[in-house]
Protein backbone atom coordinates (compact mmCIF):
# COMPACT_ATOMS: atom_id res chain seq x y z
CA UNK A 1 0.00 0.00 0.00
CA UNK A 2 3.09 2.25 0.84
CA UNK A 3 4.64 1.70 -2.16
CA UNK A 4 1.62 2.24 -4.16
CA UNK A 5 1.14 5.62 -2.77
CA UNK A 6 4.91 6.46 -3.18
CA UNK A 7 4.53 5.43 -6.74
CA UNK A 8 0.90 7.27 -7.56
CA UNK A 9 2.72 10.56 -6.12
CA UNK A 10 5.90 9.63 -8.82
CA UNK A 11 2.89 9.63 -11.28
CA UNK A 12 1.84 12.89 -10.43
CA UNK A 13 5.22 14.63 -10.65
CA UNK A 14 5.48 13.02 -13.81
CA UNK A 15 2.38 14.43 -15.24
CA UNK A 16 2.97 17.99 -13.50
CA UNK A 17 5.96 18.71 -16.00
CA UNK A 18 4.05 16.96 -19.18
CA UNK A 19 3.26 20.34 -19.82
CA UNK A 20 4.33 22.30 -23.39
CA UNK A 21 6.17 24.97 -21.26
CA UNK A 22 7.96 22.33 -19.12
CA UNK A 23 9.34 20.33 -21.63
CA UNK A 24 10.27 23.49 -23.62
CA UNK A 25 12.35 24.60 -20.00
CA UNK A 26 13.95 20.66 -19.98
CA UNK A 27 14.95 20.91 -23.91
CA UNK A 28 17.09 24.27 -23.93
CA UNK A 29 18.15 23.81 -19.92
CA UNK A 30 19.64 20.47 -20.90
CA UNK A 31 20.94 21.43 -24.41
CA UNK A 32 23.13 24.87 -22.69
CA UNK A 33 23.94 22.47 -19.83
CA UNK A 34 25.46 20.09 -22.53
CA UNK A 35 27.70 22.83 -23.94
CA UNK A 36 28.45 24.46 -20.91
CA UNK A 37 29.81 21.34 -19.98
CA UNK A 38 31.91 21.02 -23.13
CA UNK A 39 33.42 23.73 -23.02
CA UNK A 40 36.74 23.61 -21.03
CA UNK A 41 37.03 26.31 -17.96
CA UNK A 42 32.67 26.27 -17.75
CA UNK A 43 32.07 24.55 -14.55
CA UNK A 44 28.76 23.19 -13.64
CA UNK A 45 28.52 24.78 -10.79
CA UNK A 46 29.35 28.31 -12.79
CA UNK A 47 26.27 27.18 -14.92
CA UNK A 48 24.07 26.97 -12.22
CA UNK A 49 25.20 29.91 -10.33
CA UNK A 50 24.96 31.95 -13.84
CA UNK A 51 21.64 30.47 -14.54
CA UNK A 52 19.88 31.12 -11.11
CA UNK A 53 20.05 34.88 -11.77
CA UNK A 54 18.00 34.32 -14.92
CA UNK A 55 15.22 32.51 -12.81
CA UNK A 56 14.09 34.83 -10.93
CA UNK A 57 10.61 35.67 -12.68
CA UNK A 58 9.86 32.06 -13.35
CA UNK A 59 7.67 29.84 -10.70
CA UNK A 60 9.67 27.87 -8.45
CA UNK A 61 8.87 24.31 -9.81
CA UNK A 62 9.95 25.90 -13.55
CA UNK A 63 13.28 27.49 -11.76
CA UNK A 64 14.43 23.97 -10.21
CA UNK A 65 13.75 22.23 -13.05
CA UNK A 66 16.20 24.19 -15.49
CA UNK A 67 18.11 24.28 -13.32
CA UNK A 68 18.75 20.56 -12.06
CA UNK A 69 18.76 20.21 -15.94
CA UNK A 70 21.83 22.25 -16.41
CA UNK A 71 23.29 20.39 -13.55
CA UNK A 72 22.65 17.26 -14.93
CA UNK A 73 23.72 18.69 -18.45
CA UNK A 74 26.84 20.26 -17.49
CA UNK A 75 28.33 17.01 -15.66
CA UNK A 76 26.97 15.11 -18.75
CA UNK A 77 28.64 17.50 -21.20
CA UNK A 78 32.28 17.73 -19.75
CA UNK A 79 32.68 14.02 -21.00
CA UNK A 80 32.55 15.12 -24.41
CA UNK A 81 35.69 17.57 -24.51
CA UNK A 82 37.52 14.94 -22.26
CA UNK A 83 37.36 12.24 -25.34
CA UNK A 84 37.61 14.54 -28.15
CA UNK A 85 40.18 17.05 -26.58
CA UNK A 86 42.28 15.08 -23.88
CA UNK A 87 40.90 18.37 -21.65
CA UNK A 88 37.85 17.58 -19.37
CA UNK A 89 35.38 19.92 -19.89
CA UNK A 90 34.31 19.74 -15.89
CA UNK A 91 36.74 18.57 -13.10
CA UNK A 92 34.02 14.98 -13.13
CA UNK A 93 35.29 14.07 -16.12
CA UNK A 94 38.99 13.91 -15.96
CA UNK A 95 38.58 10.26 -15.30
CA UNK A 96 36.60 9.58 -18.65
CA UNK A 97 39.49 11.16 -20.50
CA UNK A 98 41.86 7.97 -19.36
CA UNK A 99 40.25 5.86 -21.81
CA UNK A 100 37.89 8.25 -23.86
CA UNK A 101 40.50 10.21 -25.74
CA UNK A 102 42.67 6.61 -26.50
CA UNK A 103 39.71 5.59 -27.97
CA UNK A 104 39.03 8.80 -30.23
CA UNK A 105 42.81 8.14 -31.24
CA UNK A 106 41.67 5.06 -32.60
CA UNK A 107 38.96 6.29 -34.59
CA UNK A 108 35.73 5.80 -32.02
CA UNK A 109 35.15 8.99 -31.00
CA UNK A 110 31.63 9.00 -31.89
CA UNK A 111 31.26 5.21 -30.31
CA UNK A 112 33.13 6.23 -27.07
CA UNK A 113 30.83 9.33 -27.01
CA UNK A 114 27.74 6.98 -27.15
CA UNK A 115 28.74 4.99 -24.82
CA UNK A 116 29.85 7.42 -22.19
CA UNK A 117 26.11 8.83 -22.97
CA UNK A 118 24.13 5.35 -21.88
CA UNK A 119 26.70 5.24 -19.33
CA UNK A 120 25.38 8.37 -17.67
CA UNK A 121 22.24 7.47 -18.43
CA UNK A 122 22.58 4.51 -15.78
CA UNK A 123 24.73 5.90 -13.55
CA UNK A 124 21.70 8.79 -13.14
CA UNK A 125 19.10 6.12 -12.59
CA UNK A 126 21.08 4.16 -10.28
CA UNK A 127 20.95 7.47 -8.22
CA UNK A 128 17.41 7.73 -8.99
CA UNK A 129 16.30 4.27 -7.46
CA UNK A 130 18.41 5.37 -4.18
CA UNK A 131 16.82 8.93 -4.31
CA UNK A 132 13.16 7.10 -3.98
CA UNK A 133 14.02 5.35 -1.53
CA UNK A 134 16.42 6.86 1.13
CA UNK A 135 14.99 10.78 1.32
CA UNK A 136 12.04 9.98 2.92
CA UNK A 137 13.52 7.77 5.61
CA UNK A 138 16.67 10.50 6.23
CA UNK A 139 13.72 13.01 6.20
CA UNK A 140 11.79 11.06 9.16
CA UNK A 141 14.72 10.38 11.04
CA UNK A 142 16.08 13.95 10.84
CA UNK A 143 12.70 15.50 11.69
CA UNK A 144 13.73 14.59 15.19
CA UNK A 145 16.75 16.59 14.95
CA UNK A 146 16.89 20.13 17.49
CA UNK A 147 19.08 23.06 17.78
CA UNK A 148 21.58 20.93 19.15
CA UNK A 149 21.74 18.40 16.00
CA UNK A 150 21.72 21.10 13.40
CA UNK A 151 24.88 23.04 15.02
CA UNK A 152 26.91 19.80 14.89
CA UNK A 153 25.64 19.18 11.04
CA UNK A 154 26.70 22.72 10.05
CA UNK A 155 29.68 21.99 11.15
CA UNK A 156 29.93 18.57 10.29
CA UNK A 157 29.34 19.60 6.15
CA UNK A 158 32.12 22.62 6.51
CA UNK A 159 34.79 19.92 8.12
CA UNK A 160 33.91 17.03 5.32
CA UNK A 161 34.05 19.46 2.92
CA UNK A 162 37.30 21.20 3.87
CA UNK A 163 38.74 17.52 4.16
CA UNK A 164 37.72 15.87 0.97
CA UNK A 165 38.20 19.05 -1.22
CA UNK A 166 41.60 20.10 0.56
CA UNK A 167 43.09 16.74 -0.33
CA UNK A 168 46.59 18.03 -0.57
CA UNK A 169 46.54 19.96 2.57
CA UNK A 170 43.46 19.95 4.28
CA UNK A 171 44.45 22.81 6.49
CA UNK A 172 43.77 25.07 3.64
CA UNK A 173 40.10 23.33 3.21
CA UNK A 174 39.70 24.22 7.01
CA UNK A 175 40.77 27.46 6.44
CA UNK A 176 38.67 27.85 3.09
CA UNK A 177 35.80 26.59 5.26
CA UNK A 178 36.11 28.90 7.91
CA UNK A 179 36.66 32.26 5.64
CA UNK A 180 33.13 31.37 4.53
CA UNK A 181 31.61 31.07 7.94
CA UNK A 182 32.95 34.39 8.76
CA UNK A 183 31.50 35.87 5.65
CA UNK A 184 28.11 34.21 6.71
CA UNK A 185 28.47 36.45 10.02
CA UNK A 186 28.40 39.38 8.06
CA UNK A 187 25.28 41.87 8.76
CA UNK A 188 22.37 41.74 10.83
CA UNK A 189 21.84 38.12 13.67
CA UNK A 190 18.05 36.94 13.03
CA UNK A 191 17.54 36.45 16.61
CA UNK A 192 18.16 39.90 18.59
CA UNK A 193 18.80 42.00 14.98
CA UNK A 194 21.82 42.99 16.08
CA UNK A 195 24.13 44.36 13.23
CA UNK A 196 27.41 42.55 13.42
CA UNK A 197 31.15 43.07 11.30
CA UNK A 198 29.06 45.86 8.78
CA UNK A 199 31.72 48.43 9.63
CA UNK A 200 29.28 50.91 9.32
CA UNK A 201 28.62 50.29 6.01
CA UNK A 202 24.87 50.15 5.34
CA UNK A 203 24.75 47.75 2.51
CA UNK A 204 26.61 45.15 4.44
CA UNK A 205 23.57 45.48 7.08
CA UNK A 206 21.12 43.00 5.65
CA UNK A 207 24.52 40.63 4.89
CA UNK A 208 26.30 39.10 2.27
CA UNK A 209 23.96 37.94 -0.29
CA UNK A 210 24.91 34.17 -1.19
CA UNK A 211 24.43 34.39 -5.35
CA UNK A 212 26.76 37.49 -5.98
CA UNK A 213 29.40 35.45 -3.98
CA UNK A 214 29.27 32.34 -6.06
CA UNK A 215 28.90 34.37 -9.03
CA UNK A 216 32.25 35.90 -8.30
CA UNK A 217 33.60 32.33 -6.92
CA UNK A 218 32.59 30.54 -9.99
CA UNK A 219 31.83 32.84 -13.04
CA UNK A 220 34.85 35.62 -12.93
CA UNK A 221 37.45 33.79 -11.02
CA UNK A 222 37.07 31.13 -13.24
CA UNK A 223 37.21 33.64 -16.67
CA UNK A 224 40.48 35.00 -15.13
CA UNK A 225 41.53 31.08 -14.41
CA UNK A 226 40.63 30.50 -17.82
CA UNK A 227 42.14 33.71 -19.83
CA UNK A 228 45.86 32.69 -18.31
CA UNK A 229 45.26 28.94 -19.35
CA UNK A 230 46.83 28.08 -22.87
CA UNK A 231 44.24 25.68 -25.00
CA UNK A 232 46.28 24.21 -27.92
CA UNK A 233 44.19 21.35 -28.55
CA UNK A 234 42.94 19.79 -31.50
CA UNK A 235 39.40 18.39 -31.56
CA UNK A 236 39.34 14.76 -33.14
CA UNK A 237 36.17 14.10 -35.57
CA UNK A 238 34.12 12.33 -34.40
CA UNK A 239 33.32 9.08 -36.36
CA UNK A 240 32.25 5.59 -36.95
CA UNK A 241 29.02 4.27 -34.98
CA UNK A 242 27.19 6.31 -32.29
CA UNK A 243 24.91 4.38 -30.31
CA UNK A 244 26.67 1.70 -28.75
CA UNK A 245 26.16 -2.01 -29.02
CA UNK A 246 23.86 -3.95 -26.81
CA UNK A 247 26.44 -6.20 -25.84
CA UNK A 248 28.60 -3.71 -24.92
CA UNK A 249 26.23 -2.60 -22.75
CA UNK A 250 25.39 -5.71 -20.76
CA UNK A 251 28.55 -7.12 -20.62
CA UNK A 252 29.48 -3.90 -18.20
CA UNK A 253 26.43 -4.18 -16.07
CA UNK A 254 28.30 -4.90 -13.35
CA UNK A 255 30.45 -2.76 -13.80
CA UNK A 256 27.99 0.01 -14.28
CA UNK A 257 25.15 -0.80 -11.09
CA UNK A 258 28.39 -0.72 -8.70
CA UNK A 259 29.60 2.38 -10.25
CA UNK A 260 26.09 4.14 -9.77
CA UNK A 261 26.19 2.74 -6.09
CA UNK A 262 29.36 4.38 -5.57
CA UNK A 263 28.49 7.72 -7.20
CA UNK A 264 25.59 7.83 -5.31
CA UNK A 265 26.98 7.04 -2.15
CA UNK A 266 29.97 9.73 -2.84
CA UNK A 267 27.16 12.05 -3.50
CA UNK A 268 25.72 11.97 -0.23
CA UNK A 269 28.52 13.00 1.57
CA UNK A 270 28.62 16.41 1.85
CA UNK A 271 30.95 19.02 -0.09
CA UNK A 272 32.59 15.71 -2.07
CA UNK A 273 30.93 16.16 -5.98
CA UNK A 274 31.19 14.33 -9.11
CA UNK A 275 35.41 14.51 -9.38
CA UNK A 276 35.79 12.33 -6.65
CA UNK A 277 32.76 9.80 -7.49
CA UNK A 278 33.78 9.42 -10.89
CA UNK A 279 37.91 8.47 -9.50
CA UNK A 280 36.22 6.46 -6.92
CA UNK A 281 33.96 4.42 -9.73
CA UNK A 282 37.40 4.18 -12.06
CA UNK A 283 39.71 2.82 -9.36
CA UNK A 284 36.97 -0.14 -7.89
CA UNK A 285 36.57 -0.84 -11.74
CA UNK A 286 40.15 -1.38 -12.24
CA UNK A 287 40.21 -3.21 -9.51
CA UNK A 288 37.63 -5.94 -10.15
CA UNK A 289 38.45 -5.93 -13.88
CA UNK A 290 39.89 -9.41 -15.47
CA UNK A 291 40.65 -6.62 -18.20
CA UNK A 292 43.23 -4.27 -16.09
CA UNK A 293 45.67 -4.16 -19.03
CA UNK A 294 43.27 -1.76 -21.16
CA UNK A 295 42.71 0.27 -18.61
CA UNK A 296 44.21 4.24 -19.48
CA UNK A 297 44.37 2.86 -23.68
CA UNK A 298 40.66 2.84 -24.47
CA UNK A 299 38.72 0.70 -21.91
CA UNK A 300 35.30 0.61 -22.78
CA UNK A 301 34.66 -1.49 -19.03
CA UNK A 302 36.60 2.10 -17.78
CA UNK A 303 34.97 4.76 -19.58
CA UNK A 304 31.68 3.29 -18.57
CA UNK A 305 32.73 3.37 -14.68
CA UNK A 306 33.81 7.00 -14.96
CA UNK A 307 30.83 8.02 -16.52
CA UNK A 308 28.52 6.10 -14.51
CA UNK A 309 29.96 7.40 -11.52
CA UNK A 310 29.99 11.09 -11.67
CA UNK A 311 25.90 10.51 -13.06
CA UNK A 312 25.61 8.95 -9.76
CA UNK A 313 27.01 11.33 -7.71
CA UNK A 314 23.69 13.95 -8.69
CA UNK A 315 20.54 12.36 -7.24
CA UNK A 316 22.61 11.05 -4.66
CA UNK A 317 24.03 15.25 -3.81
CA UNK A 318 20.21 15.85 -3.80
CA UNK A 319 19.81 13.67 -0.73
CA UNK A 320 21.36 15.78 2.06
CA UNK A 321 20.06 18.77 -0.13
CA UNK A 322 16.26 17.58 0.26
CA UNK A 323 16.41 16.22 3.86
CA UNK A 324 19.28 17.79 5.97
CA UNK A 325 19.32 21.46 3.49
CA UNK A 326 22.94 19.90 3.60
CA UNK A 327 24.60 19.98 -0.05
CA UNK A 328 26.29 16.70 -1.41
CA UNK A 329 28.41 18.91 -4.04
CA UNK A 330 29.37 22.56 -4.91
CA UNK A 331 26.62 22.57 -7.65
CA UNK A 332 23.73 21.23 -5.01
CA UNK A 333 24.60 23.72 -2.75
CA UNK A 334 23.90 26.86 -5.54
CA UNK A 335 20.75 24.77 -6.24
CA UNK A 336 20.30 25.48 -2.04
CA UNK A 337 20.47 28.88 -2.52
CA UNK A 338 17.71 28.90 -5.50
CA UNK A 339 15.18 27.21 -3.38
CA UNK A 340 15.61 29.60 -0.55
CA UNK A 341 15.24 32.41 -3.35
CA UNK A 342 12.05 30.71 -4.73
CA UNK A 343 10.43 30.15 -1.36
CA UNK A 344 11.43 26.39 -1.05
CA UNK A 345 13.04 25.26 1.96
CA UNK A 346 14.36 22.52 1.84
CA UNK A 347 15.33 20.20 4.82
CA UNK A 348 13.70 17.75 7.37
CA UNK A 349 10.51 20.64 6.84
CA UNK A 350 9.93 19.80 3.31
CA UNK A 351 8.06 16.46 3.39
CA UNK A 352 5.30 18.17 5.71
CA UNK A 353 5.40 21.25 3.94
CA UNK A 354 5.81 20.44 0.57
CA UNK A 355 5.70 16.55 0.30
CA UNK A 356 5.07 16.40 -3.56
CA UNK A 357 8.27 18.33 -3.98
CA UNK A 358 10.80 15.37 -3.78
CA UNK A 359 8.41 13.56 -6.36
CA UNK A 360 8.99 16.51 -8.67
CA UNK A 361 12.71 16.31 -8.59
CA UNK A 362 12.70 12.49 -9.35
CA UNK A 363 10.42 13.51 -12.07
CA UNK A 364 12.94 16.30 -13.09
CA UNK A 365 15.71 13.73 -12.98
CA UNK A 366 14.47 11.29 -15.32
CA UNK A 367 13.18 14.13 -18.13
CA UNK A 368 16.86 15.55 -17.72
CA UNK A 369 18.48 12.02 -18.06
CA UNK A 370 15.78 11.60 -21.08
CA UNK A 371 16.88 14.52 -22.59
CA UNK A 372 20.46 14.54 -22.96
CA UNK A 373 20.18 10.67 -24.07
CA UNK A 374 18.46 11.85 -27.15
CA UNK A 375 20.98 14.56 -27.43
CA UNK A 376 23.82 12.70 -26.95
CA UNK A 377 23.24 9.63 -29.68
CA UNK A 378 21.49 12.15 -32.32
CA UNK A 379 23.25 15.21 -32.15
CA UNK A 380 27.05 14.13 -31.52
CA UNK A 381 28.34 15.92 -34.76
CA UNK A 382 26.68 18.89 -34.05
CA UNK A 383 27.27 19.94 -30.80
CA UNK A 384 31.43 19.22 -31.38
CA UNK A 385 31.24 22.11 -33.22
CA UNK A 386 30.84 24.03 -30.17
CA UNK A 387 34.56 23.37 -29.29
CA UNK A 388 35.69 25.38 -31.99
CA UNK A 389 34.10 28.60 -30.14
CA UNK A 390 36.81 30.95 -29.36
CA UNK A 391 37.47 31.66 -25.66
CA UNK A 392 38.41 35.10 -26.84
CA UNK A 393 34.88 35.48 -27.55
CA UNK A 394 33.29 33.46 -25.33
CA UNK A 395 34.66 35.19 -21.88
CA UNK A 396 33.69 38.47 -22.58
CA UNK A 397 29.90 36.99 -22.89
CA UNK A 398 30.54 35.04 -19.15
CA UNK A 399 31.68 37.97 -17.53
CA UNK A 400 28.59 40.05 -18.70
CA UNK A 401 25.72 37.69 -17.66
CA UNK A 402 27.96 37.71 -14.34
CA UNK A 403 27.62 41.25 -13.55
CA UNK A 404 24.00 41.27 -15.24
CA UNK A 405 22.93 38.11 -13.07
CA UNK A 406 24.47 40.08 -9.93
CA UNK A 407 22.62 43.69 -10.78
CA UNK A 408 19.28 41.77 -11.18
CA UNK A 409 19.11 40.03 -7.59
CA UNK A 410 18.32 43.96 -6.26
CA UNK A 411 19.10 46.31 -8.83
CA UNK A 412 22.07 47.73 -6.61
CA UNK A 413 26.00 48.26 -7.71
CA UNK A 414 26.56 47.29 -4.57
CA UNK A 415 26.30 43.12 -5.74
CA UNK A 416 28.28 44.07 -8.25
CA UNK A 417 30.93 45.22 -6.68
CA UNK A 418 30.36 42.11 -4.07
CA UNK A 419 30.67 39.59 -7.00
CA UNK A 420 33.93 41.47 -8.24
CA UNK A 421 35.56 41.47 -4.82
CA UNK A 422 34.76 37.72 -4.41
CA UNK A 423 36.29 37.10 -7.85
CA UNK A 424 39.27 38.39 -7.35
CA UNK A 425 39.62 36.92 -4.21
CA UNK A 426 38.64 33.20 -5.15
CA UNK A 427 41.21 34.21 -8.36
CA UNK A 428 44.01 34.63 -5.53
CA UNK A 429 42.53 31.84 -3.14
CA UNK A 430 42.91 29.68 -6.13
CA UNK A 431 45.97 30.40 -7.30
CA UNK A 432 47.07 29.54 -3.74
CA UNK A 433 45.68 26.07 -4.43
CA UNK A 434 42.59 26.80 -1.91
CA UNK A 435 39.42 25.11 -2.81
CA UNK A 436 36.14 27.04 -3.20
CA UNK A 437 33.90 24.57 -2.31
CA UNK A 438 34.04 24.92 1.47
CA UNK A 439 33.99 28.72 0.99
CA UNK A 440 30.26 28.28 -0.73
CA UNK A 441 29.43 25.93 2.18
CA UNK A 442 30.63 28.04 4.80
CA UNK A 443 28.34 30.82 3.65
CA UNK A 444 25.12 28.47 3.30
CA UNK A 445 25.82 26.83 6.46
CA UNK A 446 26.89 29.72 8.85
CA UNK A 447 23.44 30.82 9.39
CA UNK A 448 22.81 27.21 10.65
CA UNK A 449 25.65 26.99 12.37
CA UNK A 450 25.09 30.55 14.10
CA UNK A 451 21.36 30.51 14.85
CA UNK A 452 21.25 27.07 16.43
CA UNK A 453 24.17 27.74 18.54
CA UNK A 454 23.18 30.62 20.30
CA UNK A 455 19.34 28.94 19.76
CA UNK A 456 21.12 26.27 21.84
CA UNK A 457 22.61 28.08 24.58
CA UNK A 458 18.92 29.89 24.90
CA UNK A 459 16.57 27.01 25.99
CA UNK A 460 19.87 25.53 28.51
CA UNK A 461 20.39 28.93 29.89
CA UNK A 462 24.31 29.00 28.58
CA UNK A 463 24.94 25.53 28.87
CA UNK A 464 26.97 23.94 26.71
CA UNK A 465 25.88 20.15 27.68
CA UNK A 466 23.25 18.75 25.57
CA UNK A 467 25.92 19.44 22.89
CA UNK A 468 27.98 16.71 23.83
CA UNK A 469 25.41 14.13 25.21
CA UNK A 470 22.61 14.01 22.71
CA UNK A 471 23.00 10.74 20.94
CA UNK A 472 23.08 11.97 17.08
CA UNK A 473 25.04 15.36 18.35
CA UNK A 474 28.06 13.26 19.99
CA UNK A 475 28.29 11.31 17.09
CA UNK A 476 28.77 14.26 14.63
CA UNK A 477 30.81 16.03 16.96
CA UNK A 478 33.03 12.68 17.06
CA UNK A 479 33.12 12.18 13.75
CA UNK A 480 33.92 16.14 12.92
CA UNK A 481 36.90 15.56 15.22
CA UNK A 482 37.98 12.29 13.88
CA UNK A 483 38.06 13.71 10.48
CA UNK A 484 40.24 16.69 11.73
CA UNK A 485 42.59 14.73 13.53
CA UNK A 486 42.69 12.22 10.52
CA UNK A 487 44.30 15.63 8.22
CA UNK A 488 47.38 15.73 10.52
CA UNK A 489 50.15 13.98 9.24
CA UNK A 490 51.82 13.16 12.88
CA UNK A 491 48.11 11.45 13.94
CA UNK A 492 48.59 9.66 10.51
CA UNK A 493 52.09 8.44 11.19
CA UNK A 494 50.97 7.40 14.92
CA UNK A 495 48.32 5.56 13.68
CA UNK A 496 50.10 3.96 10.60
CA UNK A 497 52.65 2.55 13.70
CA UNK A 498 49.92 1.37 15.72
CA UNK A 499 48.33 -0.77 12.60
CA UNK A 500 51.58 -2.29 11.93
CA UNK A 501 52.24 -3.13 15.81
CA UNK A 502 48.71 -4.99 15.72
CA UNK A 503 49.28 -6.39 12.52
CA UNK A 504 52.64 -8.23 14.37
CA UNK A 505 50.65 -9.03 17.38
CA UNK A 506 48.34 -10.83 15.23
CA UNK A 507 50.54 -12.36 13.20
CA UNK A 508 53.38 -13.49 16.06
CA UNK A 509 51.22 -16.34 17.44
CA UNK A 510 49.97 -18.04 14.45
CA UNK A 511 53.73 -18.38 13.26
CA UNK A 512 55.15 -19.16 16.55
CA UNK A 513 51.87 -21.85 16.64
CA UNK A 514 53.26 -23.09 12.91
Amino acid sequence: MFMMEELGMLAQGVGHFMTPMSLFNIAWASLLGIVIGMLPGLTATMGVALLVTLTYGMPGDQAILTLICMYVGAIYGGGRSAILLNIPGTPASAATSLDGYPLAQQGKAGYAMGLATTSSAIGTFVGIFFLAILASTLAEFAFNFGSYEFFWLAVFGVVISGRLTGADDPLKGYIAGLLGLLVAMIGMESLHAFRRFDFGISNLSGGIDIIPAMVGAFGFAEILTVMRRKLDAQVIVSQGRTIPHFRDVWNYRRTAIRSGIIGTIVGIIPGVGEDIGSWSSYAAARRASKEKEKFGKGSYEGLTAAETGNSAVIPGALIPVLTLAIPGSTAAAVLIAAMYIHDIRPGPMLMIENPDFLYQVIAMLLFTTVAITIYGLSMTKLLVKVLSVPRQKLMPVIYVLCVVGSFAISQQMFDVYVMVFFGLAGYLLREMKYPMAPIVLGIILGSLLDTNLRRGLALTGGDMTPFFTRPVSLVLCLISVIAILLSIPAVNRLLLRGLKKVRLVIKWPVKNGA
